[in-house]
């Protein structure tokens, strides 16, 4: 039934976050647990909200919004700050005051989770560790992440995803092969760490089910990134210290793109028999006859020699004629090179209703990138467009039984802003 049944349970209905994390790691997190139907509360430095509201450009602007809650950035909503914080709700909390703090806690007593990534040893001083937040609900999963993790002689080093794709090797194996160390052109490490700590908080959730008891979930980014590596640690682990290879693979060939007259083809033959049906399609039936590349053995050890073959061949018709003939008429794996513009508008796309939209308060519609899950009997999917900062402050308060005084308590305390 999956994300179009409004009459479906969403598998973590019931379930609520206390999300103090800030940027992708934790926030991503989140969001996949949002996704499958969680109440996500998001709670927010006063007036200046989550980092990821300010980066950009590009911003869009909020001229002429005079609703609850606002923009963190003089500039306008970050679309940035969308992609990892839709169905979530905005509380700004400053836990540096005491009745602050107070605050943070009656939410921690109704909640589920409780998600941090702050450098090991903050969340302590800021009287929010896993030890304050079990005096306050035993019950509760908490989850650490960190650039590092909570041990070792890095723990207390800042990390941020470039640092860690560095220190992961996944930058030595990415890029050409005769040029520099490249990073993954999105926040790799930060999406890693942020499906193994989702994956962590729903396994706890499963424990807690079965024995009633919460648990520390603690994770870092390094940690995260290194289990990943697969083939390139196969060959580490046989001596055979891997190299960049451009879009080429250590152990399939042909497996990588080439120029076509247009722009370029990814060709994924992982068997011998896809290499036949592959040369057939592309008429080099005399690359079967070819010595250098008779097994798969042969063409990875001769790697550059079919390259010049094959890229020889595929300039003499377009990235589209290609398609059409090898993908579409004779079910072969390969596939265009897309800009992220053509990714994410295109018929398979468009077909699968990967992208959607939200209406969002203060800027009209803006568009939602779906998670891939899709269950038979459970609903899941956004409803949401993500929160303006603070907007939620006054609603969610009032459900763990805030009253007007005590919120004019809290304003005058400076714990919440004063939006008057």
């Amino acid at each position: 039934m999956g994300r179009d049944s409004a009459a479906s349970t969403s598998i973590l209905d019931g379930i609520t976050v206390v999300d103090l994390s800030t940027f992708v790691t934790g926030g991503f997190a989140t969001l996949m647990i949002a996704n499958l139907g969680a109440e996500v509360i998001k709670v927010e430095r006063p007036v200046a909200g989550d980092d990821s509201r300010h980066s950009g450009p590009p911003f869009v602007s909020t001229d002429g919004y005079d609703g609850p809650g606002r923009s963190a950035s003089q500039h306008g909503e970050s679309p940035y700050f969308w992609t990892v914080n839709y169905d979530k709700k905005s509380v700004e909390l400053d836990l540096k005051s005491e009745s602050g703090l107070a605050a943070l806690y009656d939410l921690i007593e109704e909640a589920d989770v409780v998600v941090e990534n702050f450098r090991p040893g903050t969340a302590e001083r800021l009287g929010v560790g896993y030890d304050d937040v079990c005096a306050v609900n035993d019950a509760v999963v908490y989850c650490s992440i960190s650039a590092f993790g909570d041990s070792g002689p890095w723990r207390e080093r800042p990390g941020y995803d470039l640092l860690v794709q560095g220190t992961s090797g996944i930058m030595s194996v990415t890029g050409p092969e005769d040029g520099d160390p490249v990073k993954v052109g999105l926040p790799q490490t930060d999406l890693i760490t942020a499906m193994w700590a989702a994956f962590g908080i729903v396994s706890a959730l499963y424990r807690r089910e079965r024995t009633g008891e919460g648990d520390r979930v603690e994770l870092g980014m390094l940690d995260a990134a290194l289990p990943w590596l697969t083939k390139q640690a196969a060959k580490s682990f046989a001596g055979e210290p891997p190299e960049r290879m451009g879009t080429k693979d250590p152990v399939l060939a042909p497996y990588q793109s080439y120029p076509t007259a247009d722009g370029y083809l990814n060709v994924g033959c992982g068997n011998q028999k896809l290499w036949v049906e592959f040369c057939e399609g592309i008429g080099r039936s005399d690359l079967l006859e070819d010595e250098r590349f008779a097994s798969n053995p042969d063409r990875v050890e001769h790697m550059d020699e079919l390259e010049a073959e094959l890229s020889a061949t595929l300039r003499e018709r377009s990235t589209d004629e290609w398609v059409n003939l090898l993908a579409t008429e004779k079910g072969l794996p390969v596939g265009p090179v897309f800009e992220v513009g053509e990714a994410l508008d295109n018929e398979q796309v468009d077909a699968r209703d990967v992208v959607r939209t939200l209406d969002h308060p203060a800027v009209g519609e803006i568009p939602v990138i779906e998670h891939p899950l899709n269950f038979s009997n459970a609903a899941n999917g956004f409803e949401e467009a993500p929160p303006l900062l603070g907007e939620d402050t006054e609603s969610i308060l009032r459900d763990v039984g805030y009253d007007d005084d005590d919120l004019a308590a809290l304003r005058e305390e400076g714990a919440i802003p004063d939006r008057e």
